[in-house]
């Protein structure tokens, strides 16, 4: 999108974010101005339509459904949660599991499973240092070689269309020299577990933000 310039100096291409065409001749300090002044003039408009919230607004979201109300669904959130009370209990490290169910839920883009399981953590005692860098874990010095060996085999068996063959023998293999076979048995099925809430988190679109530690016992 062009328009002639005034000065017949030619045109320049219209700003993405405004769709205004700048003016040609404009400099850059001119022209940087220019841009950011339509930019805000364009939020505010949205804004007072009410597409966007004001400051200190809390948006309403509703899930698809009551899952968490439905009968079928108590039958079937009971079975998943003793395997998860099993896992708890289990030789793998706490600090650890909400590491990976954190992650996996990242990788799911599950907005309440992630604010659970980061206020579970730190109530628990992790740092917010680690919490902030639990996704990009690899340039991270924080993690132990146990937990990015952990982290690593999470990433792989929840982007499992991702990888050819799911997770690799050599990270198998790592993972083998930090944990046992229980602990190595847990990992697994902490990483199916974690990703069976997801998915219904995320079909169902529950909100999140509003989780509480032990507010589910």
């Amino acid at each position: 999108m062009t328009a002639a310039a005034p000065n017949g100096h030619g045109s320049r291409p219209a700003d993405p974010h405004t769709r205004r065409t700048i003016p040609a001749g404009i400099g850059d300090t001119r022209r940087e101005t220019y841009v950011t002044f339509h930019a805000v003039t364009l939020f505010r408009g949205v804004r007072s339509l009410g597409m966007y919230p004001q400051h200190g607004e809390r948006i309403t979201m509703e899930p698809r459904l009551n899952y968490f109300g439905n009968s079928l669904a108590g039958k079937v959130l009971k079975h998943i949660n003793s395997a998860s009370k099993v896992l708890s209990e289990s030789t793998l490290p706490h600090a650890t599991q909400e590491l990976v169910k954190i992650r996996a839920s990242q990788i799911n883009g599950c907005g309440f499973c992630t604010d659970m399981h980061t206020k579970d953590a730190a109530a628990a005692g992790e740092t917010a240092q680690r919490l902030h860098l639990v996704a990009a874990w690899r340039e991270a010095t924080v993690f132990t070689d146990a937990e990015r060996a952990a982290l690593e085999v999470a990433e792989q068996g929840t982007r499992l269309a991702d990888a050819a063959g799911g997770v690799t023998d050599e990270a198998w293999a790592n993972a083998a020299k930090h944990y046992d076979e229980d602990q190595l048995v847990a990992l697994m099925s902490l990483i199916a577990v974690i990703n069976a809430y997801n998915r219904v988190n995320v079909i169902n679109q529950q909100p999140a933000g509003d989780y509480k530690p032990g507010m589910f016992g």
